[in-house]
């Protein structure tokens, strides 16, 4: 029986077109010249930040970030960041009785933004907020202790492999590789998430009858 479904967040639950966009203008390059290189990281299995220091070696990643919220340039979010089958999905998940908990790899203010949208979900919170982060065992730890289910009766959702599929399977979760982004796309038939993936959807609302039957067919 599923008593919970966690969700990622960033190309799980919002699309991350704005947040390299904005990192485009901040450091004067064409948006298709940061979003190639985010793609060509993603395929060598690269942390994203990465795509940033080829356009700018030697970057302090942070401390940009802190330079950008002081110039008023910092992260934003609203609602047509989400992607549209995020609210019927986690609604129709609580109208079951399903705990719904969003929990992926952000800033606290990531956490802040998303808590403002009012999303149908019981808990918001984010790795910086807890001290934690994903592919790290007690991040999915912490999401079981905050879920309050065990880990059999709990899917963890997202579309990469190396921080979503492959740490919450090893902590005993069920997963649901979502098709989404490019990471999702990318790794979509690659047989090590083939196998490791309890699902595989290309919508959260396949979620649905998943939940409905309790998981029958794992």
């Amino acid at each position: 029986m599923i008593r919970a479904v966690v969700f990622d967040i960033g190309e799980t639950l919002v699309r991350d077109d704005r947040y390299w966009a904005s990192w485009a203008d901040w450091l004067g390059m064409p948006r298709h010249t940061v979003s190639a290189l985010v793609g060509a990281v993603v395929s060598q299995s690269r942390d994203n930040a990465d795509a940033l220091r080829l356009i700018r070696p030697g970057i302090d990643v942070d401390a940009e970030y802190a330079a950008r919220e002081a110039a008023g340039r910092g992260e934003h979010l609203d609602e047509s960041d989400l992607y549209p089958d995020v609210r019927p999905a986690l609604a129709a998940l609580r109208a079951l009785g399903i705990r719904v908990v969003i929990a992926g790899n952000q800033t606290a203010k990531a956490g802040d933004l998303l808590r403002r949208l009012d999303l149908p979900a019981d808990l918001v919170a984010t790795s910086a907020e807890w001290g934690v982060a994903k592919p790290a065992q007690e991040f999915f730890a912490r999401v079981l202790d905050e879920a309050g289910t065990l880990s059999y009766e709990t899917v963890y959702v997202g579309d990469h492999p190396v921080n979503d599929l492959f740490p919450a399977r090893q902590a005993g979760l069920l997963t649901a590789h979502l098709r989404r982004g490019p990471w999702g796309h990318l790794w979509a038939g690659d047989p090590d998430v083939v196998g490791a993936a309890d699902w595989r959807i290309d919508n959260l609302t396949q979620l649905l009858p998943i939940a409905e039957t309790g998981g029958s067919g794992v």
